[in-house]
């Protein structure tokens, strides 16, 4: 019997059950299950809908209206994309200020929603718009034996308690599908206390070019640089940015070969920094240099004072199942200002972010990567021509 069937006879069939007694009710099911094959308890359950139609649609109504949702795509946009964990804790303080450079208007009631979502809430109604990538090419990077045993290895379990200014570093490579020949690449920097991110591109792999980029980000950091851990490949342990760390005060550390979450940090910036918005094309030549120099910068703004970061604070093992206690969202500009910072650097900080417009940020990251990526075809073109 077909499903429309078991319907009909059940519209039938519901008034003379409904009037029914106890012993006649009875009599009847048999019957209903006999004819339609129903399990018992699915013939009561039916004939019971039958009686009492549903007044409203199944399930529970709507919290939030769709102008709400809106200004959801829009704050998530503009704080580049986090997950929910990340957003709900920053979002009273972004929407403050989308609304203070004339970004964002909204009206009480679309406030007091936006507000009032879950980080559940935020990641089902943000759902269709997130986007995958795909793997970074892997490259051979031998370092000389001798110097790698001068540097001391520092595994994932020791980074409990960092203090600022203890960095973790990586390169980014810009090869494409191969690395033979020359390419770009971007130094990655994260404070293992803060999060606070530095991004510098450097024109090749040469030493002395991470050197440089050494400079730029010891430059570029609120506090005093104590140590920069790395992985084992011969662009950090070599005989040119050894020396420049132990004359510069910074105590140099690596994790262990094919233990990638001795340096999970920076790991985890890679992708979300830079492989995220620039891809895995491959990018060489003058111009695509220049290109990276203007974007790298804003990234830098847009993570340090807009994107906010969770810490681990710990792990409870409940059976064969792992629980992880996270703290408060916070952008690693609010971490610095907590772990302590001279007035003048402070006011400089505070300056900063005062000035930065999330959304006029985030439409000038938008017009550098269009930049870049037609740096990158334009390079392609002369390449082939």
């Amino acid at each position: 019997m077909t499903r429309g069937a078991v319907r009909e006879l059940a519209a039938r069939v519901v008034q003379r059950y409904r009037r029914a007694s106890r012993d006649e009710k009875g009599r009847i099911l048999d019957d209903f299950c006999t004819d339609t094959g129903l399990h018992r308890k699915a013939a009561i359950r039916l004939l019971a809908r039958q009686q009492r139609p549903r007044a409203r649609p199944a399930g529970r109504p709507a919290l939030y209206s769709g102008a709400a949702t809106a200004a959801l795509v829009r704050v998530w946009e503009s704080a580049d994309r986090p997950c929910g964990k990340l957003l709900v804790g920053v979002m009273a303080e972004h929407v403050a200020a989308l609304e203070r450079h004339g970004e964002l208007r909204l009206s009480e009631e679309v406030r007091a929603e936006l507000l009032r979502m879950s980080a559940a809430t935020i990641d089902r109604r943000l759902r269709r718009t997130r986007t995958d990538g795909r793997r970074q090419p892997w490259r051979a990077s031998p370092s000389p034996a001798g110097l790698k045993a001068e540097v001391p290895v520092r595994t994932w379990a020791e980074w409990e308690g960092a203090a600022p200014g203890e960095l973790q570093g990586d390169l980014v490579l810009h090869c494409g599908e191969t690395t033979a020949g020359r390419y770009l690449a971007t130094f990655v920097t994260t404070d293992a206390a803060t999060g606070w991110l530095g991004l510098q591109p450097l024109r090749s792999l040469s030493p002395y070019r991470v050197r440089d980029g050494l400079g730029l980000v010891e430059r570029g950091l609120p506090v005093p640089w104590r140590s920069l851990h790395t992985d084992n490949g011969g662009e950090f342990i070599n005989h040119v940015v050894v020396p420049w760390c132990r004359e510069h005060g910074v105590q140099l550390s690596r994790g262990r070969s094919y233990r990638k979450n001795d340096q999970a940090r920076v790991e985890q910036k890679n992708w979300i920094a830079v492989r995220r918005r620039i891809g895995y094309d491959r990018y060489e030549g003058e111009h695509t240099y220049q290109a990276l120099r203007e974007l790298m910068p804003l990234l830098e703004l847009q993570f340090n004072y807009v994107r906010p970061v969770r810490r681990l604070v710990g792990k409870e093992r409940a059976g064969s199942r792992t629980r992880k206690r996270y703290d408060a969202p916070l952008t690693p500009y609010r971490r610095m200002l907590a772990a302590g910072l001279p007035d003048d650097v402070a006011a400089r900080l505070e300056a900063q972010y005062l000035a930065i417009n999330p959304v006029d940020l985030q439409r000038r990251i938008d017009r550098l990567l269009t930049k870049l990526s037609n740096s990158r075809r334009s390079g392609e073109q002369q390449a082939v021509g």
